[in-house]
């Protein structure tokens, strides 16, 4: 048993650059990460935070190995000590996503 509601009521989440995945369920974070990042990007904001928790590193997996994956992905990394060190990674969106250069 976990402690998220049943609900599957759309969660209205400010797009400011900072997504903090502690309220999602593990298997909602790959679409609440994806819809994130466009929405970012239609709001010309290009530089993300995401919060995924130190832990024991399964959901900062899953956010890096969906970062892998997407051709719209300039570059990403741990976040410093003062944004969350390995708790949070900052995202560097192309502002054009069909150029396909490395990551990382």
């Amino acid at each position: 048993m976990d402690n998220f509601p049943e609900s599957e009521e759309p969660v209205e989440l400010p797009v400011d650059g900072v997504l903090d995945l502690h309220p999602f369920r593990p298997k909602d974070v790959k679409a609440v990460v994806l819809d994130y990042l466009i929405l970012c990007r239609e709001k010309g904001i290009f530089r993300i935070r995401i919060i995924h928790g130190k832990g024991i590193g399964n959901l900062r997996r899953t956010v890096h190995s969906l970062l892998d994956k997407d051709p719209g992905i300039l570059e990403y990394h741990l976040a410093n000590e003062h944004f969350g060190s390995w708790g949070a990674t900052i995202v560097h969106l192309r502002s054009d996503p069909g150029r396909t250069e490395s990551k990382k």
